[in-house]
C-alpha cells in the first residue's frame, strides 16, 4: 500500500483525493493546509486520518510515501524541493514551476535524492489522445507537416477575484500557463522539440496581471510547424479544447470541451476510429502510474523534464511578446 498526502486543500485537491481513494493499492493518509478550517473540512470530507497546518511537520511523517503538491503554482518548486529533500516522492500539479531556474532546481533535487517525481499532465491518458499517440508511434501519420492546439474556455472575473494570487506573474500565470499548459504539453509530446517560437499575449476581458488570451506560431526541430491558441475569455462558456495533427498520410483531430472526443480521423489504408476512443480518465492514471512505478521500481511515465518542456514553450511565448522577436529554444 502506497501512502499519499496532499498539500493544499484547494480546488484541485478533491480530484486527487478521489483518484487516490479509488485505487486499491493507494491510501490517502494526510492533508496539509495553512487554513485550519479548510484543512479540517477537507480531512473530514475525504475521511483522511491526519491533518497538518505545518508542511515541514508533515514532511517528517514517516508513514507518507508520496506528496501531491496542489498549492498555487508559484509555490510548486520550493515545496517540491522540500519534499524531495525529506525523502518523499512527489506528484506536482501543473506547472512544475513558473521559471526555468526553479524547474531546473526541482529536477536537480530529484536526481540528487533519487526520488520518483512526476508532473500531472493527466490529459495524456484521455482515450483519444492515447489512440492519437499510438498512430504517431506506428508511423500512420507519415511525415508530420504541422499541428495546432486550441483552448477556447471562459472564466468570469469572479474566478480571478476569489484568490489574490490568481492571474499574477509571481504565483499563477495566465491562460497559457494555467489552462493551456495541458494542450501545450500534448503538442510537444506529439511533435517533439521546438526550435523557434513567435507569440503574442493580451488581456482583453479580465482585470488581471497576466494574459487571458495568447497565440503563438512554432517551428519544430523536425521542420514541422505548429500553432497554439489559448484563452479564458471566450463568451459565454467553455467551447473546446482541441489538438490537430496533420501528416502526409494521416489527419487526426481530437476535440470536445476537454480533449475527449475524436472529431476527424483519416489514415491511408486504415480503418476509422470508433466511439470507444471517447472519454477521459481524470487524475486516476497519474496515481496509478506512481503506484506502478513503485511496484516496477521505475520512474513515472510523465517526467519532470516533460514539465520543463511545456514550461519552456510558454515562457518563450511570454518573451516573444515582450521583445517582439522570435525566441530560439536551445
Amino acid at each position: 500500500m502506497i501512502q499519499f498526502a496532499i498539500v493544499g486543500a484547494g480546488a484541485i485537491a478533491p480530484v486527487y483525493a478521489g483518484a487516490i481513494n479509488m485505487h486499491k493499492d493507494a491510501r490517502l493518509t494526510a492533508v496539509c493546509d495553512k487554513n485550519p478550517q479548510t484543512g479540517e473540512e477537507f480531512r473530514k470530507q475525504h475521511s483522511i486520518p491526519t491533518f497538518y497546518t505545518d508542511y515541514k511537520e508533515m514532511l517528517q511523517d514517516p508513514s507518507i510515501d508520496v506528496i501531491c503538491i496542489c498549492t498555487p503554482s508559484g509555490l510548486h518548486a520550493d515545496m517540491a524541493i522540500q519534499a524531495i529533500e525529506a525523502g518523499k516522492h512527489v506528484i506536482i500539479e501543473k506547472p512544475i514551476a513558473l521559471t526555468m531556474e526553479d524547474a531546473d532546481r526541482v529536477i536537480a533535487a530529484a536526481d540528487k535524492y533519487k526520488v520518483k517525481a512526476a508532473v500531472a499532465f493527466q490529459k495524456r491518458y484521455n482515450r483519444p489522445i492515447l489512440k492519437m499517440r499510438e498512430k504517431l508511434e506506428n508511423g500512420s501519420f507519415g511525415k508530420m507537416m504541422h499541428a495546432t492546439t486550441s483552448v477556447r474556455w471562459y472564466r468570469d472575473q469572479s474566478y480571478y477575484d476569489q484568490d489574490p494570487w490568481r492571474g499574477t506573474a509571481l504565483m499563477d500565470g495566465g491562460a497559457l500557463m494555467n489552462q493551456s499548459i495541458h494542450n501545450i504539453d500534448l503538442l510537444r509530446w506529439m511533435m517533439g522539440p521546438v526550435r523557434r517560437v513567435s507569440g503574442f499575449t493580451a488581456t482583453r476581458r479580465h482585470t488581471m496581471e497576466m494574459e487571458d488570451t495568447g497565440v503563438a506560431v512554432l517551428e519544430f526541430e523536425s521542420g514541422a510547424l505548429g500553432v497554439i491558441e489559448g484563452s479564458t475569455a471566450i463568451y459565454p462558456t467553455d467551447l473546446e479544447a482541441s489538438l490537430s495533427l496533420f501528416g502526409t498520410s494521416g489527419t487526426a483531430i481530437v476535440g470536445g470541451k476537454y480533449l475527449d472526443e475524436i472529431k476527424s480521423w483519416h489514415f491511408l489504408h486504415e480503418d476509422k476510429a470508433s466511439s470507444e476512443y471517447t472519454g477521459q480518465e481524470g487524475h486516476y492514471p497519474i496515481i496509478d502510474d506512481m503506484v506502478q512505478a513503485f511496484r516496477d521500481d521505475r520512474d513515472p511515465a510523465i517526467s519532470l523534464q516533460d514539465g520543463r518542456n511545456a514550461l519552456e514553450i510558454i515562457l518563450a511565448i511570454y518573451e516573444s511578446t515582450k521583445t517582439g522577436n522570435s525566441v530560439h529554444i536551445k
